[in-house]
């Protein structure tokens, strides 16, 4: 099913840059909008909640938060109770941002759905959801590969 692998690269790619592109005009980089998400459903997380919640590591969210925390978008500020912990906190504009981003996020998905009939777009979601699950259970143990025909 190596076309499965393709065509879903293929269209990864094209959704990613459909919302890049958008993110964009909201002066938004890569990635920084789903950091935002986090802090929307759970403002003041440490670095590690939101890499955990969004499957990267700390220092990735640390590097991205630098950026955003230079943009105005958020803050950083030690944690009341212990002082070794840094939580991130959403400013204003960062909060601003939510309704915009989300509305561009649902246009976007309405737009690349718009000829799938309602039926369709349940199947859809029902089947990625299933990928995702299987995907994400190899991603922690070994693949075997079996009767692969390169073994």
């Amino acid at each position: 099913m190596a076309e499965f692998l393709d065509l879903h690269g293929r269209t990864s790619k094209a959704l990613r840059a459909l919302a890049d592109a958008a993110m964009r005009r909201h002066g938004l980089h890569v990635g920084q909008n789903y950091l935002l998400a986090a802090l929307w459903e759970r403002d003041g997380s440490t670095p590690g909640e939101v890499a955990a919640a969004l499957n990267v590591t700390t220092p990735t969210v640390v590097k991205m938060a630098d950026r955003m925390t230079t943009a105005g978008l958020l803050t950083r500020r030690r944690d009341d109770r212990d002082n070794r912990l840094v939580r991130l906190w959403l400013t204003d504009a960062g909060r601003a941002l939510q309704k915009p981003v989300e509305a561009e996020r649902r246009l976007i998905e309405e737009k690349v759905t718009a000829g799938l009939t309602e039926t369709e777009r349940e199947s859809l979601l029902n089947a990625l959801a299933k990928v995702n699950r299987a995907a994400s259970e190899l991603l922690s143990k070994p693949i075997d590969y079996g009767d692969s025909p390169n073994t």
